[in-house]
C-alpha cells in the first residue's frame, strides 16, 4: 500500500507560525514548549494530515463515528451498537482486537500515535480531520458509507440508499398517502445527503413539492412536525430518516388528534426491535448494521494483510422494509 505524501515539519511551522523545532518539540513532547503551543501545533499537524510513516502491526483494528466532532455516545443508537457487536465479532473470528473510539476523538491529535493496523469508519463528513491523519500515516481505511471526500481506491460498504427510500415512498404512496414529508439529518453525511435526494427526486417526478423537516434528536415531543400536521392541508405520511423519528411521531400525531395509521402513515428507518411493540407497531427500515460491519470487517482485515482478496469497488448491502400497523393501508368504512 503505497503512503500519500505528507507535509513537512516545515509545513506545519508556517502554518502554526513557530519554528520547526518548536514543531519538533511540540509533536514529540519534548523540550520547553507552553501547552496552548504544543496543542496548535499538533492540531494544525492534524489539519494538515501530519502523520508517522508506516502502520503499525498490532493485530488491533479501530471503530469510530465521525460524522459529529461533539462528545455523543452513539453506542445508544441501536445501528451503531450491531454494528459495532458484529464487528467485535468478525474482528476476533479473524484473530484482531477491535477497540471503539470516541466519537469527539475525531477533532484531537490521537491519530499520530493510535496503535491500529487499520479502521472502519462509520459516516465520515466531508473535511474529516481522522481520516485526513490516517491516510498521512497509512493505515488501511474501510468506511461505513460513502466517504465524504472519497479518493481512486477507497474502500466501503453501503446500502442503496436510493433504492431503499424510493421503496417506502412507492408503499406509502399504495397505501393511500398523498402528501408524504420526509424527517431527514441536518448532518454532512453521504446518507443524509443521499436520502434527501432521493426523496426530491421522486417529488420531482410527481409534480409535488418536497417537505423535509431537519431531525432533531433532542425533539422528543416532535414538535418539528406542528406546523405539517395542524396545516389544513396537512401531511398524511412521514418517512423519518433516523431512530427516534418514529416514536416522535406518534407522539406528536397523539398531541394533534391524528390517528396513525388512518390519519398519518409513519415508516421509521431504525434497527430498534421496540418499534414492534408501539401503539401501533411502527413500520421501518433496516439498514442491515450486521451485514454491514461482516463486510466491513472483512474487507479491512484484506487489505491490512494484503492478500489480493479486498474488493476493487464499494460493497453494497441491501437494507429492506419491515410492514407494520403504522403504514398499511386501513380498510375502506362503511358508506
Amino acid at each position: 500500500m503505497c503512503r500519500v505524501p505528507g507535509p513537512t515539519l516545515a509545513d506545519i511551522a508556517r502554518a502554526a507560525e513557530v519554528s520547526t523545532a518548536t514543531v519538533s518539540h511540540a509533536l514529540n513532547g519534548t523540550g520547553r514548549v507552553g501547552e496552548a503551543t504544543r496543542r496548535r501545533v499538533r492540531e494544525t499537524a492534524t489539519r494538515l494530515g501530519y502523520g508517522t510513516p508506516g502502520p503499525p502491526r498490532t493485530r488491533t483494528i479501530g471503530v469510530a463515528v465521525t460524522t459529529f466532532p461533539a462528545a455523543w455516545n452513539y453506542t445508544e443508537i441501536a445501528y451503531f451498537s450491531r454494528a459495532v457487536t458484529a464487528a467485535t465479532t468478525a474482528a476476533h473470528a479473524r484473530g484482531y482486537a477491535l477497540i471503539t473510539l470516541p466519537a469527539d476523538r475525531a477533532a484531537d491529535d490521537s491519530w499520530h500515535s493510535l496503535a491500529v493496523d487499520g479502521m472502519l469508519i462509520v459516516d465520515s463528513p466531508r473535511g474529516d480531520p481522522m481520516v485526513r491523519a490516517l491516510r498521512a500515516r497509512g493505515i488501511p481505511l474501510v468506511f461505513d458509507g460513502v466517504p465524504g471526500d472519497p479518493r481512486p481506491g477507497d474502500h466501503w460498504v453501503d446500502n442503496d440508499h436510493e433504492s431503499a427510500t424510493r421503496e417506502v415512498l412507492d408503499h406509502l404512496a399504495a397505501a393511500g398517502a398523498r402528501r408524504i414529508a420526509l424527517q431527514s439529518g441536518s448532518g454532512d453525511e453521504h446518507y443524509a445527503r443521499a436520502v434527501t435526494a432521493a426523496y426530491e427526486q421522486w417529488c420531482a417526478e410527481r409534480g409535488a413539492a418536497p417537505l423535509v423537516v431537519p431531525f432533531d434528536v433532542a425533539d422528543d415531543q416532535g414538535h418539528a412536525f406542528d406546523a405539517l400536521l395542524r396545516d389544513a392541508d396537512r401531511v398524511d405520511a412521514v418517512y423519518a430518516a433516523y431512530d427516534p423519528g418514529g416514536r416522535q411521531l406518534l407522539t406528536a400525531a397523539a398531541r394533534h388528534g391524528l390517528r396513525v395509521p388512518d390519519d398519518l402513515r409513519v415508516v421509521c428507518a431504525s434497527e430498534d426491535p421496540g418499534y414492534a411493540d408501539t401503539t401501533p407497531p411502527v413500520t421501518t427500515v433496516t439498514l442491515a448494521p450486521e451485514h454491514m460491519a461482516h463486510a466491513a470487517v472483512a474487507v479491512l482485515v484484506a487489505l491490512i494483510e494484503n492478500d489480493g482478496t479486498a474488493p476493487s469497488g464499494p460493497v453494497p448491502v441491501p437494507a429492506g422494509l419491515v410492514v407494520r400497523a403504522s403504514s398499511r393501508t386501513q380498510p375502506a368504512r362503511p358508506g
